[in-house]
């Protein structure tokens, strides 16, 4: 593969502006390779084939000075399906949504497509964004572009593959505990966690409100910058949303002098490779004249029970809406009641019924003391816990993940063990600080990452850490497709 589909999205955004590709050229390489490969990769639920063409050639229309203006002018972007558009499909993964088609765009597309970007298609995801996997879709998994014996992360699994898989030159993802950062760490790109409130939810179908966030995933770190400024800032319609302005787009690469936190213990079961690659690359931010502080990280184990305790509560109410009448599945039944139940039994998967169920008993009367309360007491902790570190610290370098991505169908049944999956991020969500995860190379053919996170509204200082990493690490390289999908 060479040609448009090698270039980054600020490399691109420059070719269609200079007249080097047309805007058509670029859609059109990008339609083709998903006709080629989407099939196999089940990246995309809905590709907007003639929306995305008919839009590459209106923006050709534009004078130099209006392309001059927009800065993502002829960007192919792949959109998460939990994100509504006024245009094809919008399901969640979910079947209670098959066939729904919503009135309206999500702030952050309108934000895009006012930018300039082309929105390809809606990428797959877990239900309604409730997995580690992409296993959990309605309409089946996506295969991981590296190997497609393997999962490509959750629940930005479609996403995060269309970016490794040069299915799109971007995406937008959604993070609750992880959603972003672990399929971009198993996928080998670059996944952005904002500031809580930094990107506006209006649009996004809600999993748990008070975690969820809009984010970017990239090939690059510079490129991940310039989606954020365009998608960031005030929205009047998210009552969360944060009258801040976006952030800088391209900060300087250094990090001489900075304070860097680094863990000074793992929790059991993290694999040796994606702890070496984490030294490795402790050891290359010291020799470019960071300052390396041992921390620990804030009850990393309870905040993986405080997430899974919350998350599903506030799933409970936000699915309740779900209910046979309104939209979406409506399945014929004797009465209201039996209406609902065998129109949530018909459309909604195992997982989600398994955390609504959860969350409907961490909420009901005498019980809501007992874990939803206490949950939150330590969601608290946690907070508390970050604002101890970044008193001390500029910025904490930890693992994405705690192991490789791992096979398709092998933790299935062990749900626990999915859920470790996200022992690394979960934390970052509850405490609503931002966390960028970046690839750092191949092992055996598989992506490795780290993560850095810091203190609120704190993403320029996150990409020039970025950057650096990027410098010290290998380039990733294009994943080689293989026809047939899994052996």
């Amino acid at each position: 593969m060479s040609g448009p589909l090698d270039l980054s999205l600020t490399e691109a955004v420059g070719a269609t502006k200079s007249g080097g590709i047309s805007t058509s050229e670029l859609v059109r390489a990008y339609l083709a390779r998903i006709a080629r490969w989407n099939d196999t990769y089940h990246v995309f639920l809905d590709v907007l084939e003639e929306s995305a063409t008919r839009r590459a050639r209106e923006l050709e229309q534009l004078s130099a000075e209006e392309r001059e203006a927009l800065p993502l002018y002829g960007a192919p972007i792949a959109i998460k399906d939990n994100l509504v558009l006024d245009r094809g499909s919008t399901t969640a993964g979910s079947r209670i949504l098959e066939g729904y088609h919503a009135p309206y765009a999500a702030t952050v597309v309108e934000r895009l497509e006012r930018a300039g970007a082309v929105v390809l298609g809606k990428a797959n995801l877990d239900e309604f964004a409730m997995g580690s996997s992409t296993e959990h879709s309605a309409y089946g998994p996506t295969l991981n572009p590296w190997d497609p014996a393997r999962v490509p992360g959750g629940s930005s699994g479609g996403s995060a593959a269309a970016v490794a898989a040069r299915l799109g030159l971007a995406a937008l993802g959604s993070d609750t505990g992880g959603s972003i950062r672990q399929p971009a760490a198993y996928c080998g790109v670059v996944g952005l966690l904002p500031t809580y409130g930094r990107v506006s939810r209006y649009g996004l179908i809600a999993f748990a409100s008070s975690l969820d966030q809009v984010g970017p995933i990239t090939r690059t770190v510079d490129d991940a910058a310039a989606l954020l400024a365009v998608i960031a800032g005030f929205d009047p319609r998210d009552q969360t949303s944060l009258h801040e302005p976006p952030p800088a787009v391209f900060p300087e690469a250094s990090v001489k002098g900075l304070r860097l936190g680094v863990l000074s213990s793992y929790p059991d079961g993290m694999d040796p490779v994606v702890r070496a690659a984490l030294e490795q690359t402790m050891r290359a931010l010291q020799d470019a004249g960071a300052h390396l502080v041992p921390v620990e990280l804030p009850e990393p184990t309870r905040a993986l029970a405080a997430y899974y305790v919350i998350a599903p509560a506030e799933a409970s109410s936000n699915l309740s809406r779900y209910d046979g009448v309104r939209y979406g599945l409506r399945k014929d039944a004797e009465g209201l009641y039996a209406l609902y139940d065998e129109t949530r039994a018909a459309g909604f998967g195992t997982e989600v019924k398994n955390r609504v169920m959860l969350g409907t008993f961490a909420l009901s009367a005498g019980y809501y003391d007992a874990y939803y309360g206490r949950a939150m007491a330590v969601r608290k902790t946690i907070a508390e816990g970050y604002d101890r570190i970044f008193g001390q610290v500029d910025a904490l370098l930890c693992p994405t993940t705690p192991d490789l991505p791992f096979r398709l169908g092998e933790r299935l049944a062990d749900p626990w063990r999915m859920y470790l999956s996200d022992l690394y991020t979960v934390s970052f969500n509850l405490a609503g600080l931002p966390a960028l995860s970046v690839p750092t190379g191949l092992h055996s053919g598989l992506p490795t990452a780290v993560q850095v996170a810091g203190p609120r509204l704190s993403e320029t200082l996150l990409f020039r850490i970025g950057r650096a990493i990027e410098s010290v690490a290998p380039p990733m390289p294009a994943p080689d497709l293989k026809e047939g999908g899994a052996a």
